[in-house]
């Protein structure tokens, strides 16, 4: 059995606060409808659970499912409702600005929900810039003016701009690449059924139990 590549292993881009929120929000939701579906009376067991059934593929497809996986030779994009795989050859830019997005060459945008937009970061980023700056410091490096060692007291960069970086270089780098073409397949785009059936199917049911009154 040959082991894959590690060159080629994908690398993983998520958000932990978006997970950490959903993960809250899952155990909210579980408290009240598994308390409303023992303890409930008439039809609440049965709204309780069609309200489950719509709202928890929700929660899932918002906060814990986004996710953006990079190897050599594509970039895969895990949406709340879609999965869009993209050869590095196809990637036409990565545009960072209020949200973070894809282009590919037909001029197609595809938000990475998975790699959020802090403001704040960003501004907490480029204080720490202007102190490192004003103080001699080499961003890049880690260095000061005479070859002495000064750690800076957080990144110089936001997170998701970080991340957005590193995959721009890998489309730069990549993005020429044999491998890295598709093969004639292109862009590929299919939905989440997983999430979309669950929730289609409990916001029908919530629908009916609340038209019968």
């Amino acid at each position: 059995m040959t082991t894959p590549d590690p060159e080629n292993k994908d690398r993983v881009f998520r958000s932990s606060g978006g997970i950490a929120g959903g993960v809250l929000l899952l155990g909210l939701v579980a408290w009240l409808g598994i308390d409303a579906l023992f303890q409930g009376n008439g039809r609440t067991p049965w709204l309780a659970l069609a309200a489950m059934i719509l709202v928890v593929p929700l929660i899932v497809a918002f906060t814990v499912r986004p996710a953006v996986y990079a190897n050599e030779d594509r970039l895969r994009i895990r949406n709340p409702f879609r999965v869009i795989v993209l050869p590095w050859g196809q990637v036409a830019s990565l545009r960072s600005g209020y949200s973070n997005e894809v282009v590919d060459r037909s001029g197609k945008k595809f938000q990475l929900w998975a790699i959020p937009v802090s403001l704040r970061a960003r501004k907490k980023a480029a204080r720490r810039e202007a102190r490192a700056m004003a103080s001699g410091e080499d961003t890049t490096r880690g260095l000061v003016r005479g070859g002495l060692r000064n750690v800076p007291d957080g990144p110089t960069r936001a997170a998701s701009d970080q991340a957005m970086d590193d995959l721009r270089e890998l489309q730069e780098g990549r993005g020429a690449a044999e491998t890295a073409q598709g093969e004639g397949v292109g862009v590929v785009v299919r939905w989440a059924y997983e999430i979309v059936g669950p929730a289609a199917a409990g916001a029908i049911l919530l629908a009916i139990l609340l038209a019968v009154g």
